[in-house]
């Protein structure tokens, strides 16, 4: 027995789709953003909890970075730019680039960053980057996902 079929108000869906399929690359960045914020936030607070001494002896004989080694972190661990290549964006959160000034002399953040969070034979191992990093993770999510999900309830009334 032939049967027929019916369907109304497709040409709204396609127009919905045909908008999502636009704003497609805003909406990713906007939701990246929103959790990339989130993290950037718990390095920061990450990088208060960080133990200084006033200073390093050439005898070693303290392992914790320098109050000035701390600030020169906490003025870099924000969000860079973001990067869109083949469909995909990211990002790099709390990775300081370049180099800061401490105590007179330059130095490379990256590699004092890591060697506060893995430690050195001449810093003790502090890893507060990776616990903010595994604890805002799914706080991160959750932002993403909501700011997708208010983008396209924005567009699709």
């Amino acid at each position: 027995m032939p049967g027929s079929m019916k369907t109304s108000g497709t040409e709204d869906l396609s127009r919905q789709l045909s908008q999502l399929g636009e704003e497609c690359g805003r909406i990713a960045a906007r939701g990246l953003y929103e959790g990339a914020a989130v993290v950037a936030d718990a390095y920061k607070a990450a990088v208060n909890q960080i133990q200084t001494a006033p200073r390093r002896h050439k005898e070693g004989d303290t392992r914790l970075p320098t109050p000035e080694e701390k600030a020169a972190l906490m003025g870099v661990t924000g969000i860079a730019r973001f990067r869109g290549s083949g469909g995909e964006i990211d990002t790099i959160i709390g990775e300081p680039e370049g180099y800061g000034t401490v105590n007179g002399r330059r130095k490379a953040l990256k590699l004092l960053a890591r060697s506060i969070n893995s430690g050195t034979n001449f810093m003790s191992r502090q890893p507060v980057f990776r616990k903010a990093s595994s604890q805002s993770r799914a706080k991160a999510q959750q932002a993403m996902a909501a700011e997708v999900d208010r983008l396209i309830n924005e567009i699709t009334k």
